[in-house]
């Protein structure tokens, strides 16, 4: 790969079963997801990220893998898939899928057969032993769930590992075989036309007595694996591990350049939300110094919200109480450790706030990652179990369902969203590709505006601290572009002086509105800038 994409790209993450139902069952397919296609390049992102779409039992939303080489049925079938991977392509717009390395379905044909015991040649895909004290410096992910990350098999008379929920037990990466099954189910879907994964999990792969089991040599060796065989056959394609750690931790799972080629900034998403709360620019500044520079094919890629909660592991006790108290004031909010919210209601539906969050990610180092119907501003439904009350159906236009199925309402797999704030009969893409000022119509822009300038996207950020810490303050620079960000943290006018003078004599033009701003003098440069305001200006010689 020369180019590296995946830097300058836009991604957008979409639960299939949510986007669009082509049949009447009230469940999005992938024939709907392909009809759709046309807003997705008017929109302008460069790559989609498709939740799981693989056959499962469903008990974690597909993330729990009966079949790694087939389409759940709900979704549609292989040639459905690989029809909208070429309307896709011929859009301009690459794919990637999930893929889940760590662990099965406890339905999988591997796993059903590995219950017979040591005699089924299965049953070593498994990780088991006879004592369920083995690996206890582990962690148990979902603690309100699971009392252990053994689960006893009474079929074979022995315990099985699971990091995550007992229906999903985890592989044994230890046996070759194993290895050599998942490089196979990737190597099956990038000759379909797949453009990558997003893998996720991927810290738990291999276990070791006297360790965590999380990140261990044999597990970034297994990666590099995986990584020379994309490099060798699918130059182009592209790895984004999923690993909720501390900067400097994740910063092993890029190797030198021949691991990952992205990774998910955990710890940076709630510190843009603290920062805004807080009207200081300390937790950015503080986040974005503490993490690593990258190997020069390598990318973060960066998010406000997703489809889970919105994660405060990689918070200290402190930062993690502060954020529930300013943003999850109901109990029924919270989950696991974080937030199920969705990215307006986050916000209080001030929409000032969500610009500036946006407007904050998009020049920050990294890739951004747009949640689908966050462009719109949807809402979510606490009130629905576990993650799924920000998997509801998208918001099309003001018809029955919210344009998403043409089924009897009660045949939806989730409810539309209905409160007053967010009702789909206002919060819809039909409603605000009419209002030149909507919230979708300023990320079009705003997406475009970040595909223009490279520094964006790959420049080097050098922070400036004015007096006003209120205002966070960075200059960027790529292969002699220069760019200006200024964006106003507080819900108040603020006043700031920005030293430039290495800049003395230089113009400044404000990208957005394409509109020529005061030349930079020998003194301190003055801007003012309204409640939430920003600034995105290039520097000209």
């Amino acid at each position: 790969m020369k180019d590296y994409w995946y830097k300058d790209a836009v991604f957008y993450e979409l639960y299939i079963r949510g986007f669009q139902d082509s049949n009447g069952d009230g469940k999005g397919d992938i024939p709907g997801l392909t009809s759709r296609l046309g807003y997705l390049r008017e929109l302008g992102v460069d790559c989609i990220w498709l939740l799981p779409m693989y056959p499962s039992p469903g008990h974690d939303d597909g993330y729990d893998i009966q079949d790694y080489k087939g389409i759940n049925p709900e979704y549609g079938t292989l040639e459905d898939f690989k029809f909208f991977l070429d309307e896709a392509h011929m859009r301009g717009i690459r794919v990637i899928a999930d893929l889940v390395l760590n662990h099965t379905s406890d339905r999988h044909p591997w796993f059903i057969d590995a219950r017979k015991g040591p005699s089924s040649p299965y049953h070593d895909y498994y990780v088991w032993s006879d004592d369920p004290g083995k690996y206890s410096g582990a962690s148990i992910i979902f603690i309100n769930h699971e009392t252990s990350n053994w689960a006893w098999c009474p079929d074979c008379g022995s315990y099985y590992w699971h990091r995550f929920f007992s229906h999903q037990p985890d592989l044994n990466y230890r046996n070759p075989k194993v290895q050599e099954e998942m490089i196979d189910v990737i190597r099956f879907w990038l000759d379909m036309g797949l453009d990558g994964f997003r893998m996720d999990a991927v810290p738990y792969l291999f276990e070791r007595e006297g360790t965590n089991c999380e990140g261990l040599p044999e597990t970034h060796a297994y990666l590099k694996r995986i990584r020379a065989m994309l490099d060798e056959k699918y130059p182009d394609a592209v790895m984004i591990a999923e690993a909720n750690q501390w900067p400097e931790d994740l910063r092993q799972y890029f190797g030198d350049g021949d691991e990952m080629h992205m990774a998910f900034n955990f710890p940076l998403m709630p510190r843009l939300f603290m920062a805004v709360k807080q009207e200081h620019h300390g937790p950015i500044v503080d986040i974005v110094k503490r993490t690593p520079v990258l190997p020069e094919n390598c990318q973060w890629a960066t998010f406000l919200r997703n489809h889970d909660e919105l994660t405060l592991a990689m918070c200290t006790d402190e930062e993690r109480d502060y954020m529930y108290n300013e943003y999850a004031k109901d109990p029924q909010m919270k989950l696991y450790s974080g937030i199920r919210r969705r990215l307006v209601p986050l916000l209080e539906k001030n929409y000032r706030k969500v610009e500036l969050l946006n407007v904050l990610l998009f020049p920050l180092p990294g890739s951004p990652v747009i949640y689908y119907g966050d462009e719109i501003g949807m809402g979510d439904n606490i009130f629905l179990g576990d993650r799924n009350g920000v998997r509801t159906p998208m918001h099309w236009n003001d018809n029955r369902n919210a344009g998403f199925s043409a089924c009897n309402p009660s045949r939806l797999y989730a409810p539309v969203i209905t409160d007053a704030d967010y009702s789909y009969t206002s919060v819809n893409v039909q409603v605000e590709e009419m209002i030149p000022n909507s919230l979708l119509n300023w990320m079009k822009k705003m997406i475009r505006v970040r595909r223009k300038y490279k520094s964006f996207s790959r420049g080097a950020l050098r922070f400036i601290y004015p007096e006003n810490k209120k205002v966070l303050v960075y200059a960027l620079e790529y292969d002699g572009e220069q760019m200006l960000c200024v964006f106003n943290l507080a819900s108040s006018s603020q006043p700031v002086q920005i030293g430039l003078r290495e800049f003395n004599g230089c113009g400044l033009t404000e990208v957005i509105g394409d509109t020529e701003f005061p030349q930079i003098g020998d003194s301190d440069y003055q801007v003012t800038l309204g409640p939430y305001g920003y600034y995105l200006l290039e520097i000209k010689h």
